[in-house]
């Protein structure tokens, strides 16, 4: 199931980072929406706290992560190019902690900071969702912002690491 859902995730990621792509760098910090995050932010919540700090945790056995300090980090990306090189190096982290994950660790237990716990599994269906839900939100942002995002079907498009796997 786990392979499934990685590979189905991996071009919805290849969007995504297209998507950064499209954002114009004068309105990375802005707020479109009063009280919600900016596009940075999103970028950094999503391919930080949802990708790789959910898939690091159940590798690890527990989720430790900080969505205090994504702020801070979304305030020194100032580009859409340091954008998506930190979210590339998010999914580089998150692949490589993907790989190693066992049935055990799928199915065992894992701590996480919002005082839930759930099976390693569930923790990549979360993923798959909240993914799909911050992404809608940065399409929104895109066309608030003027911009065309990208066809959320292009994923041939996407570069070569990030389409189907086959």
């Amino acid at each position: 199931m786990l392979d499934q859902l990685w590979d189905q995730l991996r071009p919805k990621y290849g969007i995504f980072l297209r998507l950064l792509e499209a954002i114009p760098q004068d309105r990375l910090s802005s707020h479109p929406v009063p009280g919600m995050r900016t596009a940075a932010e999103l970028a950094v919540h999503l391919s930080r706290t949802v990708v790789r700090d959910m898939a690091e945790g159940v590798a690890r056995g527990r989720i430790e992560a900080d969505e205090g300090s994504e702020n801070e980090i979304a305030a020194g990306l100032k580009t859409p190019a340091a954008l998506i090189a930190f979210a590339k190096d998010c999914w580089k982290a998150a692949d490589a902690a993907v790989a190693t994950l066992s049935d055990a660790q799928l199915g065992a237990m894992v701590p996480t900071p919002w005082n839930k716990s759930f099976p390693g599994w569930v923790g990549f269906a979360i993923m798959d969702e909240e993914f799909l839900h911050h992404r809608g939100q940065l399409y929104v942002y895109a066309r608030l912002f003027g911009v065309q995002p990208p066809d959320i079907y292009s994923v041939s498009q996407n570069a070569p690491e990030f389409r189907p796997a086959a």
